[in-house]
């Protein structure tokens, strides 16, 4: 579950962007006639428009969006549009390993070929994760909120998500009486399982990039079946 401080940073960056939104392109007009009144305004055509805000036009797309994303996971995305209402993401990056630390502990068990002779009795000491990698690939239905706010939209889906861990794992074993060794393992740890996904993208910049913030429900089938796990972050796109 992401942490409150991360929720209160995903709020603050989400009212950061409604407050560019607020912000006018075009400077007063006052300026220009402060000390010659003979200046004109100056007249915005149709392609410096699309300069100040120039994504997310019907008649252009598709478009393509790359960029960063801050959470769980960690991760460079990228988004393709092809249309007004579908979009495809993949992300790639570092899970919060800190939010998995219960599970990896709850997952320490030794197969009976990782054992040596006298090892019956184990004892779980610490874990350190050494490598962790994670893929999804999502699929998302887009809804156009601008009667909310100019450049907001909605967006829903369903994702894969592939993870591969490694974990060495310290632990005592009994020898004899009253007699314990220290040992270790390595656990190379691989999963996949599906994801739902629901967020929001705000795109009325006066550069071309997009800020989204989003919420991710994992389910394990392969190393837990069943498992679950709340994910997600906010994070910028740049868009062309």
């Amino acid at each position: 579950m992401p942490s409150l401080k991360t929720l209160s940073i995903a709020l603050f960056c989400l009212l950061q962007a409604f407050s560019l939104c607020a912000q006018k392109n075009t400077r007063s007009k006052s300026f220009y006639t402060r000390e010659r009144h003979n200046f004109r305004a100056p007249v915005v055509g149709h392609n410096k428009a699309k300069t100040i805000c120039p994504i997310f036009e019907n008649s252009k797309y598709p478009y393509q969006g790359i960029g960063f994303k801050v959470g769980d996971p960690f991760a460079l995305t990228y988004k393709l549009y092809p249309n007004k209402h579908f979009a495809f993401v993949v992300d790639a990056g570092r899970p919060s390993s800190s939010l998995y630390s219960q599970l990896f502990r709850e997952e320490f068990t030794l197969k009976s070929d990782e054992l040596t002779p006298g090892q019956e009795s184990t004892e779980y000491l610490s874990h350190k994760v050494e490598n962790d990698f994670v893929v999804d690939v999502k699929a998302l239905y887009q809804h156009d909120a601008e009667k909310l706010s100019k450049g907001l939209q909605f967006y829903a889906g369903v994702g894969w998500e592939i993870r591969k861990t490694k974990i060495v794992y310290d632990y005592l074993f009994e020898t004899g009486v009253n007699e314990n060794e220290f040992a270790r393992v390595t656990n190379n740890r691989l999963t996949q399982g599906v994801q739902a996904v629901a967020g929001i993208e705000y795109s009325y910049f006066q550069l071309p990039i997009s800020a989204f913030i989003e919420m991710e429900y994992y389910i394990d089938i392969v190393q837990q079946p069943g498992w679950t796990q709340m994910q997600g972050g906010i994070g910028l796109r740049y868009v062309f």
